[in-house]
């Protein structure tokens, strides 16, 4: 009989079915979409409505409102830290009309790198959280895992990057500086390559040896794949819009549903997120989600895009302020508040530091993770961050 002092540790955040359906598989169920729909991979080919729908109002612009749960809709949260709550929209508005009073692409351009952080950031968060789980801390591996998720990402960045113009942009054309070194993808590849190389070697290593990170595994080799058919692989608005899309959002909304879910027991049986959580209540969850992201997005199509006529209806031409700069400098930067806020309140939510209390109990269902790791000494982990 193994002596509990060698006792394997839990590998899952939950379990299994429930990580890989929601926190890696979206990822690979891109993937797959990519290879399934007609035209998918064709450069001529916009992102047909249904898509747009779902991918970019039903995941994408809805997973920015789940942070409210963590966040606003949090009495208790909410009273924790009303200056950070208070000041961090005010703060994203008046830094986003100060971008834009250097052009609409300055607007747009510095919103895209922060996107792009935010993005990168909780891949390895991911990450971290499964090594954290396992109780790793051999520096080996956290050198190997960190260089393999983060060039998983910077080598198609930096891809993009360098064979731009794209069939597809992250918010508007030309919000992506051109690199114009010609060698940049062939090296960011390379390191890519050697990488990844080593991430799968050491871990057939450890798998031989009874050492198995299932979870940390798939997140690694998910993004590598969706990062790299999404963006390198193919040059089509539909391919980076799943992948990019899908493999963000819906890990990000499952989040925050298990950690509202496990914190549940600690407010009052009829509260608001002691009642959404529940398990029959998850349409509930996600429809508030989607019904924000609506508004959010009818409001952006009628001010300003009017793409998706199919979707939010005809209105009429004088409600467009495409034309008026001024009006421009002033809206624009305030309906990106949501996402701006959502990217700021992010490096703040899911840190390990023992400035969230709970959150290591609610992430890992109320048991200690492997190793010695406490709120009150914390784990180098800095979970989600943006």
């Amino acid at each position: 009989m193994r002596p509990p002092s060698a006792a394997r540790p839990r590998l899952w955040l939950v379990s299994p079915l429930f990580d890989v359906t929601l926190f890696t598989g979206p990822a690979f169920l891109a993937v797959l979409l990519v290879g399934l729909v007609p035209g998918a991979t064709s450069t001529a080919a916009e992102t047909p409505a249904w898509a747009w729908a779902l991918f970019v109002l039903g995941v994408d612009v809805a997973h920015v409102y789940a942070a409210l749960y963590r966040s606003y809709f949090d009495r208790a949260e909410l009273a924790r830290r009303p200056t950070l709550y208070a000041l961090t929209p005010v703060a994203c508005y008046v830094a986003g009309v100060a971008a834009y009073a250097f052009g609409p692409l300055a607007f747009w351009r510095v919103l895209a790198y922060v996107a792009v952080f935010h993005f990168v950031r909780q891949q390895y968060g991911f990450v971290a959280l499964y090594e954290h789980r396992a109780g790793e801390r051999d520096p080996l591996d956290r050198t190997i895992d960190r260089a393999a998720i983060y060039l998983s990402m910077l080598y198609p960045l930096v891809f993009w990057h360098a064979k731009l113009p794209r069939h597809f942009h992250w918010f508007v054309a030309g919000d992506f500086v051109e690199v114009t070194a010609a060698w940049a993808p062939t090296v960011a590849g390379g390191a890519f390559g050697a990488a990844l190389l080593a991430f799968v070697l050491r871990q057939g290593w450890l798998l031989a040896r009874g050492r198995a990170n299932p979870g940390k595994v798939l997140v690694v080799l998910s993004t590598a794949l969706s990062w790299y058919v999404g963006i390198v692989l193919f040059d089509s608005d539909f391919a980076f819009t799943a992948t990019n899309v899908l493999a963000h959002g819906v890990p990000y909304m499952a989040l925050v549903w298990l950690y509202c879910r496990r914190r549940a027991p600690d407010r009052a049986p009829r509260a608001f997120l002691a009642r959404i959580a529940e398990p029959r209540l998850l349409p509930v969850f996600v429809g508030l989600l989607v019904a924000l992201a609506f508004l959010e997005e009818g409001t952006w199509d009628v001010l300003l895009w009017r793409d998706h006529a199919s979707i939010f209806g005809e209105w009429p031409a004088w409600l467009s302020i495409a034309d008026r700069p001024a009006l421009l400098a002033l809206v624009v930067p305030l309906l990106a508040v949501p996402q701006a806020t959502h990217y700021v309140l992010d490096a703040f939510l899911w840190r390990f530091d023992g400035s969230n209390p709970g959150l290591r109990e609610a992430l890992f269902g109320g048991e200690a993770a492997a190793g010695p790791a406490t709120d009150a000494a914390p784990a180098r982990v800095p979970v989600l961050q943006g």
